[in-house]
């Protein structure tokens, strides 16, 4: 399975450059809270990832709320090569939930994780 769809790798894209061309207007105003694109997984553990950018400069690095299951979410970025290498018992692979659907933008997402110690979505 392919960690993103077409869909979803363009709105990442997309998000990806908005952040980028507010970082390069220095425009400390401007407002860049998307909604998670993508959620991924292990299913053989805790580990969770709430993604909504890819860097338009390199596109194999994606920002979100990464949560390793140790009870620490943070912001951060994280490559899409190292998840699709990634494997654990029996071989088993990162997923992509199919069902997800966001609802509210990543800030929100962010500080539940925080108060909860994990990604709860």
């Amino acid at each position: 399975m392919n960690l993103l769809t077409v869909e979803q790798r363009a709105a990442m894209l997309a998000n990806g450059q908005r952040a980028a061309d507010i970082l390069s207007a220095e425009d400390d105003e401007a407002d860049h809270d998307p909604f998670p694109v993508v959620k991924l997984f292990t299913p053989w553990g805790g580990a969770t990832w709430l993604l909504t950018e890819l860097d338009p400069a390199d596109p194999d690095v994606a920002f979100g709320l990464c949560d390793l299951g140790l009870g620490y979410p943070e912001l951060g970025s994280v490559s899409l090569t190292e998840l699709a290498e990634l494997r654990g018992p029996r071989g088993l692979a990162v997923e992509r939930d199919l069902f997800f659907r966001a609802d509210k933008p990543l800030s929100r997402f962010a500080d539940e994780a925080a108060d909860l110690k994990r990604i709860a979505s």
